[in-house]
């Protein structure tokens, strides 16, 4: 809330409720609710002995979906320690199963707990939902800290669709070419170590919260010289911490994913000398306008004079807008459809086998351990924006066992991931209708489900109607929930609406996440006909980035 501004009532955070969290920023007090209650000049003292609020989304001592006998060997205690230690024992002393915790764990039980109370604090702020739009709060912190974002080069990724997955293979490339690297995406799953990235892995615990501290004076700063009363948001403070982590570090590149829209997105102090435009749809309306055309001219804002553009498939209209930009900055460009592309592609295990045209010549023989028509794009655009980088063209290519190398080795969590089989369950953070239609996609082009039960739940400010739509075609039954966000749609709306679609008979709703996906794998497990095989049933897990981090949780599955 702007300053000047008192709110009505000042408590204490909560962080022992799970509801207090947003899933994608579970450690920190309100990240997602009312944001008019708090603002940054509140002195809020949070309770950093309580239970730690994703342990207990992850099922805490039960071990998380149906114990052992449901999961076998994945024994789900939540990625997040229990940070409560015995009575009378000093929490230094212990680690989550009561044993000596090694000294100077970077992501031990004291960097947890210095990384919760800097949740805390910075979730006081404006969240990615609520914002100002202008870069002069960040660029002021930027130059208080001597414009660490102009301390190497850059590879700038905005657009609607695709953009966390394209920042992740760029990474994977950049950093099998031999480059120290630095990447920054948002929102995370589970835990918001995972938007700064350094080398392709996530940044400690100790490390976060010790880049908190740093820019911490420097923030107070900005927001007291605020002409407008609007602090920093809670984005624009973690954009500072990772250019002030890559210059440390120091990085030779850095990945950046534009959180919204892109000219005045935080992460635009930042002159690319690659842009990057992933397909641009619906999203964010209420900032980015109405249509594809209007989310167009604010994503364009990426495209530096004198830098390159690679711009993935887009509407006719949509790229119009992209290349009139170029033109009036003098960028270059190269579009997928024309200069490079996906030539062919073959499903395989745990994947596909590519065949791309890239800027430098033919790539083949490229295993893309991710599914899905979408991926491949992603991968074309991203080996194209890597090429353009290094200055690849018609005469000079890049190492192509390199390249092989860089796409096997991408790890992208929470997108038609394998959290469990037998049944199969998969997660998906397909959290729009363009991403439904894209998941939708590839179930029926790659997977053969026998019976497929989908367990959903949505974010209130989302098109869940157009979520649903795309996916009643694929599966057999739908079971909706709600995450652990604040955000999300209420259970019974949502049952409302998919009813509608669906039908009554093929929709159930369960009030949380952990208990909807056990039902959904009681659905599949059932037949009336004892002669029907059991195998080949699954579990499909979407509608929402926040969901599918809660489900990695309760899988036991580690942030990265």
């Amino acid at each position: 809330m702007p300053r000047g501004e008192e709110p009505e009532e000042t408590r204490r955070p909560d962080l022992s409720d799970p509801d207090s969290f947003a899933g994608v920023d579970e450690l920190g007090a309100l990240a997602h609710g009312d944001d008019d209650e708090y603002d940054a000049g509140n002195e809020l003292e949070p309770d950093l002995d309580a239970p730690d609020a994703a342990y207990t989304v992850g099922g805490g001592s039960r071990g998380g979906i149906g114990g052992i006998g449901q999961l076998g060997d994945n024994l789900a205690l939540g990625p997040v320690p229990d940070l409560r230690p015995e009575e009378g024992a000093e929490l230094h002393e212990l680690d989550d199963e009561g044993a000596p915790a090694e000294f100077g764990d970077e992501n031990g039980p004291e960097a947890r707990r210095d990384l919760m109370a800097a949740e805390a604090e910075l979730n006081q702020r404006w969240p990615e939902t609520k914002l100002e739009p202008s870069l002069a709060r960040i660029q002021a912190l930027m130059t208080l800290l001597g414009e660490p974002n102009r301390s190497y080069p850059v590879v700038h990724v905005a657009g609607t669709n695709g953009k966390g997955s394209v920042a992740r293979m760029i990474d994977s490339l950049l950093t099998r070419m031999g480059l120290r690297s630095g990447r920054y995406t948002s929102p995370h799953l589970q835990l918001v170590t995972e938007r700064i990235a350094l080398d392709g892995r996530p940044v400690s615990a100790a490390r976060y919260a010790e880049l908190y501290q740093d820019i911490a004076p420097y923030v107070a700063m900005v927001d007291g010289a605020s002409e407008d009363g609007v602090p920093m948001s809670k984005f624009e403070v973690l954009t500072g911490m990772a250019f002030a982590a890559f210059a440390d570090a120091p990085v030779e590149a850095a990945v950046l994913e534009a959180g919204m829209g892109g000219a005045w997105d935080a992460t635009n102090v930042a002159d690319a000398q690659v842009a990057v435009i992933t397909p641009i749809g619906l999203d964010h309306t209420e900032y980015l306008g109405p249509t594809a055309v209007d989310a167009a001219g604010e994503k364009a804002g990426i495209i530096k004079p004198g830098s390159v553009a690679v711009i993935g498939e887009q509407d006719p209209e949509v790229l119009n807008v992209l290349l009139k930009r170029t033109v009036e900055v003098d960028a270059a460009v190269a579009r997928a459809g024309s200069e490079f592309g996906v030539l062919e592609r073959e499903v395989a295990v745990g994947g596909q086998m590519l065949k791309l045209q890239g800027l430098g010549g033919v790539y083949d023989e490229i295993f893309l351990p991710l599914h899905g028509a979408h991926q491949a794009a992603n991968a074309a655009l991203a080996l194209a924006a890597v090429e353009a980088f290094f200055g690849a063209g018609k005469d000079k290519q890049l190492v192509v066992e390199a390249v092989r190398e860089g796409f096997a080795e991408v790890e992208n969590p929470g997108r038609l991931e394998h959290v469990r089989a037998a049944p199969a369950v998969l997660v998906d953070a397909a959290h729009n209708p363009m991403g439904a239609r894209a998941l939708a996609a590839t179930i029926a082009d790659e997977f053969n489900f026998r019976r497929l039960v989908a367990v959903v739940g949505v974010l209130g400010d989302k098109d869940a109607r157009g979520i649903l739509d795309a996916l009643e075609p694929v599966v057999s039954d739908i079971v909706v929930t709600r995450s652990s966000s604040p955000r999300s749609l209420p259970v019974e709306d949502l049952a409302e609406l998919a009813a509608s679609i669906f039908g009554e008979d093929r929709v159930l709703a369960e009030p949380d996440l952990e208990t909807a996906i056990e039902t959904a794998i009681g659905l599949v497990e059932q037949t009336d006909d004892p002669e029907e095989p059991l195998a080949g049933g699954g579990v499909l897990v979407t509608g929402s980035v926040v969901t599918a981090g809660d489900a990695r949780t309760l899988f036991g599955k580690e942030p990265a």
